[in-house]
Formats: C-alpha cells, sequence, structure tokens
C-alpha cells in the first residue's frame, strides 16, 4: 500500500471510527438526559440530534491529524471544525423554536438589538473560517478567501439538509473527489467523507439527524480541504459559487419564511 493510500485511510477510518464511537456514547448516556436531545423531522418522525456532534467531533479528530500541514494548521482547522459545530450547537437547542430563515432576518434582528441564534452562527463560523483560513495561507487576499471558502462551505452543507441523509449524501459526493488528489487536500478531505459515511444510514434510517451541528462541522471540514487543494484561482472560483448558492438559499428561505413554500 503506497503513503498516500494510507495517508487517505487513516484519515477516513479515523473520522468514521471517532463519529460511529461518539455516536453510540450519546445514545447511551445523553447529556441532560434524552428528551433535550428529541426532534421532529419534515415527516414528523421523533429523531436523536446525537449524529451533530458526533460527526463534528469526528471530523475534528481526522483534521488534527491530517499530514502535510504544520502543527499550527491542523490545530486551526481542527478548532474551526468544532467552533462551526458548537455555532450550529447553539441554534440547534437556543433556536429550536425560531421560525426566522435567512440572513437578512437574522441581520435586521440584530439591527434591532435583538441577537438571535441564527446571527450567533453567522459571526461565529464567520470568523472560525477566517482564522483557519488566515493559518493555512500565506497572502492577505488568499486568506480571506479561503476564510469564505471555509464559512461558504458550512452554509452550503446546512442548506442541503432538508430531508434525511441530504447533508451527509452531500458532504460524500462532494467530498471523495478529493480523495483523489495528491498533498494535503486528500488528507483533509478524508475527514468529512469518513465522517459523514459513518452516520448515513442512521440518518438515512431516520433514526438521528446531523442537525445544524453536524451540517455545519462537516462543511466547514469539507472547506478546509478545498482550501488546502486550492491556489488562488480556485479558491476565488468556489468562493463565487458558494457566494451564489447562499444569495439563492437566501431567497428560498425568505420565501418559505413568507409562505411560499409549503413543505
Amino acid at each position: 500500500m503506497s503513503g498516500a493510500l494510507r495517508t487517505r485511510l487513516t484519515g477516513l477510518l479515523t473520522a468514521a471510527g471517532v463519529a460511529r464511537t461518539a455516536y453510540e456514547g450519546l445514545r447511551r448516556r445523553p447529556p441532560g438526559g434524552t428528551e433535550p436531545w428529541q426532534r421532529k423531522n419534515h415527516a414528523g418522525r421523533s429523531v436523536d440530534l446525537f449524529a451533530g456532534p458526533a460527526a463534528a467531533v469526528g471530523a475534528a479528530a481526522a483534521v488534527a491529524g491530517a499530514p502535510g500541514l504544520t502543527v499550527r494548521a491542523r490545530t486551526a482547522g481542527a478548532l474551526a471544525v468544532l467552533a462551526a459545530g458548537g455555532c450550529g450547537a447553539y441554534d440547534d437547542m437556543a433556536g429550536a423554536g425560531d421560525q426566522r430563515r435567512g440572513f437578512r432576518a437574522h441581520l435586521s434582528a440584530l439591527r434591532r438589538g435583538e441577537v438571535t441564534s441564527g446571527a450567533v452562527k453567522l459571526f461565529g463560523i464567520g470568523a472560525a473560517g477566517l482564522a483557519a483560513g488566515a493559518l493555512l495561507k500565506d497572502r492577505p487576499a488568499d486568506k480571506v478567501l479561503a476564510g469564505v471558502v471555509i464559512a461558504g462551505s458550512a452554509h452550503l452543507v446546512n442548506l442541503v439538509d432538508v430531508r434525511p441523509g441530504r447533508a451527509a449524501a452531500a458532504v460524500l459526493a462532494l467530498g471523495s473527489p478529493g480523495l483523489l488528489r495528491s498533498g494535503p487536500g486528500a488528507a483533509l478531505a478524508a475527514a468529512p467523507v469518513g465522517a459523514a459515511a459513518a452516520l448515513l444510514a442512521d440518518d438515512l434510517g431516520e433514526r438521528t439527524m446531523l442537525g445544524d451541528t453536524g451540517a455545519h462541522a462537516l462543511g466547514a471540514a469539507l472547506g478546509l480541504a478545498i482550501v488546502a487543494a486550492n491556489g488562488r484561482a480556485g479558491l476565488l472560483a468556489h468562493a463565487a459559487a458558494l457566494t451564489a448558492a447562499a444569495a439563492s438559499g437566501e431567497s428560498v428561505s425568505r420565501a418559505a419564511a413568507g409562505g411560499v413554500l409549503t413543505g
């Protein structure tokens, strides 16, 4: 087995193993009891939120061990994944009853002096992305673009998390091609792919859901892989695509909030 293949396999197994172990541990002994972790999905079935934190710690563990990066960059990347997951967790718990959707709604509330869970998520994930990008890239413009890609990827995966398995499947589809690359991008791609694969069956089986916690953490990990694998031209292209996706998602969110869409 080649060194590159061994590196990818190690990353996949680390992410999957940690995510699965965390998930099973949370199911056995949920912090605060079972009730705070229960939600109704789109079909009205009761599911738990354990997949979210499990995905976050699984992806972070694999990022922290990814070769080809400095210890400082690996640490920053792992913290960005955990920060994205943490902001998502805050929204999962504190924003459960908030029907406002889209950046504009949360920014409008902020201008009125109300700090919503969505605003915390928006600024927290953005700051985490910029911090990680600053350590992964050398030039100022590249640092900013890297931050946009990391935060934008986190937002994109959350946008598609509307049905069982959608977010995990999107991570597998978007992250798997990165495993074929050479260099640190491939090692980092193994983090979200491995964690998503470990939890996909339970997500599809409507036993659990990633929630904002898992979707944002996996998305941030995916963004890290994109950043590590691309120079400025690639970062620009990805940043533009992610910004367009965010704008499109904002329009859909506003329509849904206004009652134009019915789920």
